[in-house]
């Protein structure tokens, strides 16, 4: 069983009880068995039910408990069973398209701007598709909101091997995009004494720094440590993304002494800096619908208001496609990709070419125990990653190659510094052989970087990473 499989599975215990209620009201939520498979006899009675949603007979406790009712039919079936549902929902309830064509010849025709204002919008009318407004009627019910984001999540993973789905993924989209506006979101910081529901919540949906139990979660929301997440008011226990932040003096480059549970609790006054060691989205179901700017400018906000002796913010981040990119370029043997220094040293202590040696000292578990390995490989590795993050782009050329430098980057960060061993977790040195960077936000320039960063893909630097790429 799949993650969104789990969660659907998990939904469905949540809401079986109190869908089941609301579907019971009346007559008008009473949905025949559906097998799981949902085969073609079954498939029939669902258009029925779903053109009853949009049929919009009786009152809003009817239409609640139709939604109910609908709702319950999907969670009840298997993987199978959902993808046909949702083809179904696809196929039949989009837009009508005989209306759509007169719509836009109508407009192709318009005589005069009158004429092309009434059929501008008669086009727009004509796109509307009935399964939008179908949708729509799952936010009336309690965790409908949470029910539409784990759909389009589920979609998502659909959308390759049925692209047919694709309309039905953007109407969702674009729906869910309307409703999480970030005006709509609400900031809150997360402590100790938070609901336990939104504490497990940020148990299960940290995936950069694995929580390793209560403990552990204690640790990062003590007096030295602050969490802040974004909360919908429709979702108001599942946290949309989250940041956890250290409060330090000096900037942080190693991130096992940062989560070090033993390590003593930090003198909040004499912090200078705060480090952002950690951002999730925790919504697989809104991805595509950024907020995350706006939660570190709002984080920054709130810390520059209550300690105002910080004056650094910073991250602690991964490179999360630096060993592959690397690799990539060692099995193409890319030239000129190490200097003459790293030939000599890479050679003398892998025992063949420069580049295979690389690669095998790499796919070595205990090089990191190694001084000697670990020395010769610092400096080919942290000017690599320095390449890696300031002039690789993606495919189609917009924006760094590395997912996490580009959302620093559009938020108007500047990568300030490689830090060299310090992620030595097993995720860390697969992943980024290890390396972690430390993206600045100077207050003063993040609108500067983000302009010049959207506008042309320049990346901002400093001074120590510029030499880095010097060699």
């Amino acid at each position: 069983m799949n993650e969104v499989q789990s969660t659907a599975v998990s939904l469905l215990s949540r809401l079986r009880g109190l869908w089941r209620d609301i579907a019971g009201t009346d007559g008008a939520g009473k949905v025949p068995a559906l097998a799981p498979g949902l085969p073609e006899s079954d498939l029939e009675q669902l258009r029925v039910q779903m053109e009853a949603c949009l049929g919009a007979k009786g009152g809003e406790v009817s239409a609640r408990a139709r939604a109910a009712a609908l709702g319950r039919a999907y969670l009840s079936l298997s993987g199978e069973g959902r993808v046909r549902f949702l083809k179904l929902l696809a196929s039949r309830f989009g837009p009508d398209r005989v209306r759509v064509d007169a719509a836009a010849a109508a407009l192709a025709g318009a005589p005069d701007d009158t004429t092309r204002q009434r059929a501008e919008m008669d086009l727009r009318l004509a796109l509307d598709p009935p399964r939008l407004k179908l949708l729509t009627q799952f936010n009336a019910l309690p965790e409908g909101v949470k029910f539409l984001v784990d759909m389009r999540a589920e979609l998502m993973g659909l959308t390759r091997e049925h692209p047919d789905l694709l309309p039905l993924e953007g109407d969702l989209r674009g729906l869910l995009a309307s409703w999480f506006d970030v005006g709509f979101l609400v900031l809150e910081r997360v402590t100790w004494r938070s609901p336990a529901i939104v504490l497990e919540k940020i148990m299960q949906y940290e995936a950069v720094h694995a929580i390793q139990g209560w403990t552990d979660l204690k640790n990062r929301l003590d007096s030295d440590r602050r969490l802040y997440a974004f909360f919908h008011p429709r979702m108001p226990d599942e946290p949309l993304i989250f940041v956890e932040v250290a409060l330090v003096r000096d900037m942080a480059g190693n991130v096992q002494d940062l989560l070090d549970p033993s390590a003593p609790l930090g003198d909040v006054d004499k912090a200078d800096t705060a480090i952002f060691y950690s951002i999730n989205n925790a919504q697989r179901g809104l991805a595509g619908i950024s907020f995350g700017n706006f939660l570190i400018k709002r984080v920054v906000d709130d810390l520059s208001r209550e300690l105002k002796q910080i004056r650094t913010f910073a991250t602690l981040s991964p490179l999360p496609g630096f060993r592959r990119w690397l690799e990539g370029l060692l099995i193409k043997g890319e030239p000129g990709l190490l200097t003459a220094a790293d030939h000599k040293a890479l050679t003398r202590v892998g025992g063949m070419g420069a580049k295979g040696s690389l690669k095998a000292l790499l796919a070595e578990p205990d090089w990191t125990a190694e001084p000697l390995l670990a020395e010769v490989l610092e400096g080919p590795l942290t000017r690599l990653a320095a390449r890696y993050l300031s002039r690789e782009k993606r495919s189609d050329g917009m924006g760094a190659l590395d997912p996490v430098a580009h959302f620093h980057l559009s938020n108007g960060a500047r990568v300030e510094r490689i830090n060299w061993m310090a992620d030595m977790s097993a995720n860390g040195l697969n992943q980024s052989a290890g390396l972690m960077v430390n993206y600045l936000y100077d207050l003063d320039d993040i609108d500067a970087n983000h302009e010049a960063y959207s506008a042309s893909g320049k990346v901002a630097v400093s001074a120590r990473v510029k030499a880095l790429l010097k060699g």
